[in-house]
């Protein structure tokens, strides 16, 4: 363990309920393992899809988990970091009972405004890494296999340089991030991002076996081609967003072409509002 790595989590344990994660990564049995991936397919639920019913009151983070089982009888839940409440010691052991009272699984944490993946100066390169510290401490201490990072750039970044960045900003991330076994991801959110090559450029660059792509699907369109990213990108992935197609065949050639490339694993369902999501678990169901 590195000596940052230990500064850290002394300062988390003596920080006690207010940040947390220090004790069980201590005494792990295994710290070098990583969560194993799905030897089959299955469905999770991301939790921005209902992200409108949290913002209006409807449930918390904390009662995720039900509402994965309860409403949808989905086995996975895939959480974003903004919507968690506060996440002490208390709070995540309360989570981590009401997942298991369910029978669910929690997938990943999907991080944003932590900074970006691809930044130009080294101080915001070492900042991203910093920021990102707590939540693979977090999805460790869940249960999560991944961290979900952005890495779009600043615009008009000459795309050369920014791998350069990128490079370093996840090599920093996953040095970090490895005794926990949590898996660092990135989503195309805009950006270099959105390059397909650029991202297979990238994860052959940074070259460690817990760094890869976690492809969203999104709509079709002319500034972006979601079936070309998906074959280009699925190869490397660790999870994917699932999105309705405009139509259901669009959606079972996408399949398709997860099952062809090999991928086995979640299909979280990203489709925004229940008629959505049971839409999209109808068509999972039928073509996995």
């Amino acid at each position: 363990m590195s000596s940052t790595r230990r500064d850290f989590l002394k300062t988390a344990a003596l920080a006690g309920g207010a940040t947390l994660m220090a004790p069980h990564l201590i005494h792990a049995k295994d710290p070098t393992a990583m969560p194993p991936f799905p030897a089959k397919d299955d469905i999770s639920l991301a939790q921005w899809a209902l992200v409108d019913e949290i913002r209006k009151g409807k449930w918390k983070t904390l009662d995720f988990p039900k509402v994965a089982r309860k409403d949808f009888d989905l086995n996975g839940i895939e959480f974003v970091n903004t919507l968690f409440e506060v996440p002490t010691i208390t709070y995540l052991n309360q989570l981590r009972q009401n997942a298991a009272d369910q029978g669910v699984e929690m997938v990943l944490i999907m991080v944003d405004a932590e900074g970006d993946g691809a930044e130009p100066t080294a101080e915001l390169r070492r900042q991203f890494e910093v920021n990102h510290r707590k939540w693979v401490d977090i999805a460790h201490y869940l249960g999560c296999h991944a961290v979900r990072t952005n890495c779009r750039a600043p615009e008009g970044a000459d795309p050369e340089e920014a791998l350069k960045w990128a490079t370093e900003s996840y090599q920093m991330l996953l040095d970090y991030a490895r005794p926990s076994g949590v898996r660092i991801v990135i989503e195309n959110h805009g950006g270099v991002s959105n390059d397909a090559d650029w991202m297979v450029r990238l994860v052959k660059a940074v070259d460690d076996p817990a760094f890869g792509t976690y492809p969203d699907w999104r709509q079709p369109g002319r500034d972006f081609d979601n079936i070309a990213y998906l074959r280009k990108t699925i190869p490397y992935a660790f999870g994917q967003s699932y999105r309705n197609q405009p139509t259901e065949a669009e959606s079972a050639a996408m399949i398709k072409i997860s099952q062809d490339s090999g991928y086995t694993g979640w299909y979280g369902i990203e489709s925004s509002g229940r008629e959505a999501i049971k839409e999209g678990i109808r068509i999972l169901k039928k073509y996995l």
